[in-house]
């Protein structure tokens, strides 16, 4: 068996605490989200939604939402489905954050990370989680310690640290490209629906002027055209409310994750790069290995 192989059950079990592999669903990496896991939670929330607003269905509120036209049905697909990815973004990044309290290297003072104590580190991890790919912070601990292992410097440890932790930041924005397309297109829709209204009501108020000329019925037709137009601004209004909601959990959850990645950056400085010395191979050759990156560039 490699040292590197747990002999208990870990302490973090990505495929059991996920939420999407709890759900049955293909989970995503670190707080990604598998896109057809947020549809299928859309999808039920829909129903549930329109089939809870039947027993209202005489109220202003249900007619907003059941007499509109397959506009609002649609905000409220895609206003469920920011929904579903964000709850289950919060519920991995929740995940993730546990790695935080985990110490994968010795608590003696005494213990140097180096080449020769690699393993030891390496297999503290795989005893705190069952897959270290899926956990942010040990994936990038994991890249660094397998560089130090192969190549045996320890001066690119603190670099590639910083490197993967900018690799992190890239991915966590774009895990979000989906529901920043659902806040560009929810109000889209619902100017979509206020348009069809317009063109609705206007359509009809032409109709009663190319058939009669009386002035009671010209009237007649312009209320009902102003109540037209009341009714079709109402989508602007669900589309409006739908995606400031949406924004505004999205900032908050995405400056939570920024906060996760900013304390992965200070583990790292404090337990790795803070845990590393010059081993004498590496202090006495670090003067040639300077010198032949100069004549390299030359």
């Amino acid at each position: 068996m490699s040292s590197a192989t747990p002999t208990t059950a870990p302490l973090l079990s990505w495929s059991r605490c996920d939420p999407e592999q709890r759900l049955a669903f293909r989970g995503g990496r670190y707080t990604r989200v598998n896109a057809w896991c947020g549809f299928f939670l859309a999808v039920a929330s829909t129903v549930a939604f329109f089939a809870a607003l039947m027993p209202f269905r005489g109220t202003y509120v249900a007619r907003t939402f059941t007499e509109r036209g397959p506009v609002p049905y649609a905000i409220a697909l895609f206003f469920f489905w920011s929904l579903a990815i964000l709850g289950l973004k919060l519920l991995k990044l929740r995940l993730q954050n546990k790695t935080l309290a985990l110490m994968v290297v010795p608590d003696d003072p005494g213990f140097v990370l180096s080449p020769t104590t690699v393993e030891t580190v390496t297999h503290r991890i795989h005893e705190a989680v069952d897959d270290p790919r899926n956990f942010v912070l040990f994936n990038r601990i994991g890249i660094a310690l397998s560089n130090l292992r192969n190549l045996g410097r320890v001066a690119d440890v603190d670099e590639i640290l910083r490197s993967q932790a900018d690799h992190d930041e890239s991915v966590m924005e774009t895990s979000y490209a989906m529901i920043q397309g659902f806040v560009w297109a929810i109000p889209v829709l619902g100017f979509i629906g206020t348009v069809q209204g317009l063109s609705a009501s206007i359509g009809g108020f032409g109709t009663v002027l190319a058939r009669t000329t009386e002035m009671a019925e010209i009237k007649g037709s312009l209320q009902e055209v102003t109540g037209g137009l009341a009714v079709a601004f109402e989508t602007t209004l669900q589309g409006l409310v739908a995606a400031l909601i949406v924004q505004l959990l999205l900032t908050a959850l995405k400056k939570s994750e920024e906060d996760f990645l900013d304390a992965c950056s200070e583990y790292c400085v404090r337990n790795i790069v803070g845990r590393l010395r010059l081993i004498p191979y590496e202090t006495e050759n670090e003067d040639q290995w300077r010198l032949d990156d100069a004549v390299g560039r030359r």
